[in-house]
């Protein structure tokens, strides 16, 4: 039987066993009088039953999913023995072993030992769906029964069942706290090798970006340049330049929304200023390589300056377009939220509503203001595909945003781009990009922290 039969099985088994206890809770309950003298309510005694049903099969399900195909593999290229001579030879036989037993490769014209493998490779699948099948539903049968009859008045079934989803939920968070710490250590550990190749000094603070390597020594370039100051450079100027667009135009409309536009308007104009943040950027970036670069190029060229056909401003532009919906969001969200009784109090002094609005209600609302702009920054460097069409892919050691630059995420993609050898500088160097966007995204939240204690600190 599939998985997802057996999950569907699992499923409605649950359903079943949280009915059957909820109507034995009942009938328990039925000869002392009311549901008064249980210690739970019944719908907690049916949850208790459902979760002791599924529970365990479902982790025998999890876990069988997870091991039993490599078990499996490991077991039948174990029986190849000196057939195989090394690594590249394994993958290619595991390969050519389930593509034969799935029927994706004919046997004729295989190896005896690869035909003989998938062979039995199909009987090992088929035993081992059955053993799953069998075993899955004793666990959810035996689980469900031992539940149902521990059902009595004074069985805490409330205490039970809020104990499981505490656990549940511990494991769902140290689940996000161990995944945060594998992406940060798997970084890590392959920028190490990378700065084990190209001294830190070098990458941190040279100004040559030049990551191709020759394929033979003696071919020029053969080492490489990895100086990562125009990636920073480019990534900052095209950051900047976003929030330059979107931080007054977003506040500016939040302000609006929230102080001056009627009921009626807000609705409308809200939700449609929300767009923004549905539109892939994708489309944002054909807009910005077909007609933002375009019309910058034509108006510096009015004037007499050389702007390049992909520049800072044009990306910067349109991205601070796209990041608009960020800040005025929350913005406005935080705003609102700011009590009337502020506001009154002020305009009872004597303020103005602009006044109101500059000395009362902005100060309160700053540290929530504070965090939209950092998350907009934030959604402004991990930016790529509106680079890539609007910026282009030179690392140009620039200021001048209306020169072609490049960012430490478009080259990111760059380097994983295609087949790549893990065991050289020109790969390895994507992970020592990402470690230093990691720090720097890392910064900028422990000053966003910083900034909002301090303001919460004063108002609150």
């Amino acid at each position: 039987m599939q998985a997802s039969t057996l999950l569907f099985i699992v499923i409605a088994l649950a359903v079943f066993g949280y009915f059957s206890g909820y109507g034995r809770s009942l009938k328990v309950a039925k000869p002392l009088g009311s549901i008064r003298h249980l210690h739970s309510l019944p719908s907690y005694y049916g949850i208790q039953t459902a979760i002791w049903c599924a529970l365990p099969a479902l982790a025998l399900l999890a876990i069988w999913q997870l091991f039993a195909d490599t078990l499996i593999h490991s077991y039948l290229m174990a029986g190849l023995g000196e057939l195989i001579t090394d690594q590249a030879d394994y993958n290619l036989t595991l390969n050519r072993i389930i593509n034969v037993a799935s029927g994706a490769l004919p046997a004729t014209g295989q190896s005896d030992y690869v035909v003989a493998a998938a062979a039995q490779l199909n009987s090992i699948a088929a035993i081992q769906k059955w053993a799953l099948t069998i075993l899955v539903l004793t666990l959810c049968s035996a689980g469900g029964l031992w539940s149902w009859r521990r059902i009595a008045a004074d069985f805490r079934a409330r205490a039970a069942v809020e104990n499981v989803l505490q656990k549940f939920l511990l494991a769902c968070a140290s689940l996000a706290i161990l995944t945060t710490l594998g992406i940060v250590m798997s970084v890590l550990f392959e920028s190490i090798q990378f700065f084990q190749t190209v001294p830190v000094s070098e990458f941190v603070f040279g100004t040559s970006w030049s990551p191709q390597t020759a394929i033979r020594v003696d071919q020029i370039g053969s080492s490489g340049s990895f100086g990562a100051v125009p990636l920073f450079t480019g990534t900052l100027l095209i950051s900047a330049i976003a929030m330059v667009v979107a931080v007054p135009v977003g506040l500016m409309s939040a302000i609006y929304l929230a102080e001056y536009a009627s009921p009626k308007f807000r609705r409308s104009a809200k939700p449609l200023l929300e767009i923004l943040a549905g539109v892939p950027t994708v489309v944002y970036g054909f807009f910005a390589a077909l007609t933002v670069a375009p019309l910058i190029r034509d108006l510096g060229a009015s004037f007499g300056l050389n702007v390049a056909a992909e520049s800072a401003l044009a990306a910067g532009s349109v991205m601070g377009i796209m990041i608009i919906p960020f800040i005025s969001s929350l913005a406005d969200d935080v705003i609102t939220a700011v009590p009337q009784s502020m506001r009154d109090g002020s305009l009872a002094m004597g303020a103005t509503k602009s006044e109101t609005i500059r000395n009362v209600v902005i100060p309160a609302a700053l540290p929530g203001i504070v965090g939209g702009i950092l998350l907009a920054a934030s959604r402004a460097i991990g930016e790529t595909m509106i680079v890539v069409m609007a910026a282009g892919m030179a690392a140009n050691l620039t200021a001048n945003p209306l020169e072609a630059v490049t960012t430490v995420t478009v080259q990111i993609v760059t380097l994983l781009t295609g087949d790549q050898e893990f065991d050289s500088a020109k790969t390895l160097a994507a992970f020592a990009l990402g470690l230093m966007l990691f720090i720097v995204t890392l910064g900028l939240n422990f000053l966003a922290l910083r900034i909002v204690k301090k303001y919460r600190e004063q108002y609150d």
